[in-house]
C-alpha cells in the first residue's frame, strides 16, 4: 500500500505532465504518434554518431553496432517524454538481454537534471547530454526527420535507421513489436 501511495503521489505531483494530459500544448513541440518503418534495402547509410552520457563517460556508434539500438530523443521539462518513460524502461527491461539496446539523447538539459529524471523515473538506460551542440541529434537528422520531441528511432544491427515514433509512445505495445521484427531480420 505504501508503494502504491508512494507512486501515486508522484504522478499527482507532476504539473507538466498534467499539463500535457491536458490538452493545453504549453512547452513542447510534439508529434503525431505516427510510426514509419523502413524496409531493409531502403534504409540509408550507419548513423554515425559519438557524444557524453550523463555519468561523463563517451559513447559512439560503434558501442552498439552488432544489435538493436532504441535512440529516444527527450528533454525532462517536456509532458510527453514524462508520460511515455516508463514504457520505454519497460521495453528496454525486457529486451537488454536479447539483442536490443537503449539509449537517450536529452537535447536540453546539463547532468545533474537528465540523472534526477532517471531516478524520478525509474529509467536505468543512458542519455547522452546533447543540448551544448547537438552533435548526436545532427547525425540522426542527416538521415531522418527528428522534429518532434520526444521522437523514438530504432536503429538495426548495422546501425541505419529502420523505424522512427515521432511523438510520445501510447504504450509499450508497438515499440516491442518493431524492436522484435528488427532483431528478428539478423536470424
Amino acid at each position: 500500500m505504501a508503494l502504491l501511495l508512494g507512486v501515486s503521489g508522484c504522478a499527482a505531483t507532476d504539473e507538466l505532465a498534467a499539463q500535457y494530459r491536458s490538452g493545453s500544448n504549453k512547452g513542447y513541440i510534439s508529434g503525431d504518434g505516427r510510426v514509419v518503418e523502413i524496409p531493409a534495402e531502403d534504409r540509408g547509410n550507419p548513423v554515425v554518431f559519438e557524444g557524453v552520457i550523463e555519468t561523463g563517460e563517451k559513447v559512439s556508434s560503434d558501442d552498439y553496432r552488432g544489435q538493436v539500438l532504441v535512440v529516444n530523443f527527450w528533454y525532462a521539462a517536456c509532458g510527453p517524454c514524462r508520460v511515455e518513460a516508463p514504457y520505454l524502461e519497460e521495453v528496454y527491461q525486457e529486451f537488454a538481454e536479447n539483442g536490443a539496446d537503449f539509449l537517450g539523447v536529452n537535447t536540453y538539459d546539463q547532468a545533474a537534471t537528465a540523472l534526477a529524471f532517471a531516478d524520478t523515473y525509474g529509467i536505468t538506460y543512458p542519455s547522452v547530454i546533447d543540448a551544448r551542440n547537438g552533435q548526436v541529434k545532427l547525425a540522426f537528422a542527416k538521415v531522418t526527420a527528428v522534429l518532434a520531441t520526444p521522437t523514438t528511432l530504432v536503429v538495426d544491427q548495422e546501425g541505419r535507421v529502420a523505424a522512427r515514433i515521432s511523438g510520445q509512445l501510447d504504450g509499450s505495445s508497438t515499440l516491442r513489436a518493431i524492436v522484435r521484427d528488427v532483431i528478428k531480420e539478423s536470424s
